[in-house]
């Protein structure tokens, strides 16, 4: 049951993954857990090494700031900014450089996270970027976070949404070659997806009756057929199927026009087709402020919606707007699931019907 205070007022315990230690990872943790008020809301523990965030808290110039160092999630001090070791051994840093040592400590750091997760002494995760070929190891054979944590989760039910206050746009094919793109889409596939976003957006974002918009793959949609028959044949059997299910799914829109008129601000959701004709709108349009959100997820993870920026790495650069936003977002989410589970929990038993188990 939901206690009677306001949800701003539930504490969520934060797991924050380091990322890539020779990126921005380091600088924009630091940066969003800097104003104390965050502290208000959340109890972060990030997951990195100490004499790393120490390294970078000096380049950053902010001897105001310092880690609580714990030796694990149970015994972070809400009042302050926790920081778990991952390893114990010394750790080259080579600021703005991919290197194997930095892809194998963001795997450390995830493994370490996802087990608490696991465990259920974190709330939520948040993780900061990581380089996608340096990590990669016997270990890590995964195109990013997404699809490495749908598989430790059991998940295959999943959907990559990028989030930025009123614009949720989610992608029904993720990190595939475009050649690929056409091969991939099923009316299958785009209805998993569109229920995957349906029960996102009213269970995590607490909204009653979305509306869903869906883009074309094509040109101008298709243009009757002219250019493409995926809208026809694919897309539009996939939209009137989830109508049926009570899902308000409407489209397919031309992406450039719906990007370029209003269009895109009518609906609640959006689900685009491939990951570069949802990923560049969004980032245009929010950049600094944008948050990756795996929907679908028996858990809650969010990050930032860039990457690890080596080429400003260590030059005080780095917004801090897209972390801050993503630890606000996962204790957002937090929140409204506790929410709508407790206002859809059914309290009375079900009675037992004459005839069922032998009752006469």
């Amino acid at each position: 049951m939901i206690k009677s205070e306001k949800k701003e007022g539930i504490r969520v315990k934060v797991g924050i993954t380091h990322g890539d230690l020779n990126g921005i990872g380091y600088e924009i943790i630091i940066k969003a857990l800097h104003d104390q008020r965050i502290l208000d809301l959340i109890t972060p523990v990030v997951y990195g090494v100490s004499k790393v965030a120490s390294y970078h808290r000096k380049v950053l110039d902010m001897n105001d700031f310092n880690f609580n160092l714990v030796k694990n999630a149970d015994a972070a001090n809400p009042k302050r900014s926790n920081i778990i070791n991952c390893v114990d051994e010394e750790v080259k840093i080579e600021i703005g450089k991919s290197t194997s040592i930095a892809g194998d400590l963001a795997y450390q750091a995830l493994e370490k996270a996802i087990q608490d997760m696991k465990d259920k002494k974190l709330d939520v995760l948040v993780t900061a970027p990581i380089n996608k070929k340096n990590i990669q190891s016997e270990k890590f054979t995964f195109p990013g976070h997404t699809e490495y944590l749908a598989e430790k989760f059991e998940s295959e039910d999943f959907l990559m949404m990028m989030v930025s206050h009123n614009i949720r746009i989610g992608v029904v094919t993720g990190h595939i070659p475009l050649v690929e793109v056409s091969s991939h889409l099923s009316k299958e596939l785009i209805l998993q997806k569109l229920r995957i976003m349906d029960s996102s957006l009213q269970r995590d974002f607490s909204i009653p009756k979305p509306r869903i918009a869906l883009l074309g793959l094509n040109p101008h949609a298709g243009d009757n057929g002219l250019l493409g028959k995926e809208e026809e044949e694919i897309i539009i059997p996939a939209v009137e199927e989830a109508f049926k299910e009570g899902i308000h799914a409407f489209g397919p829109y031309a992406a450039d026009g719906f990007f370029g008129s209003s269009a895109f601000t009518k609906f609640d959701g959006i689900l685009a087709m491939y990951h570069d004709q949802g990923m560049i709108p969004f980032k245009v349009l929010s950049f600094e402020s944008g948050v990756n959100f795996t929907a679908g997820l028996p858990i809650i993870r969010t990050s930032p919606a860039h990457g690890t920026a080596y080429e400003i790495a260590g030059k005080n650069e780095a917004s801090p707007e897209s972390m801050r936003s993503a630890i606000y977002l996962a204790g957002d989410i937090f929140r409204n699931r506790m929410r709508f589970d407790a206002l859809n929990k059914n309290p009375l038993p079900v009675e037992e019907t004459p005839g069922q188990n032998g009752v006469q």
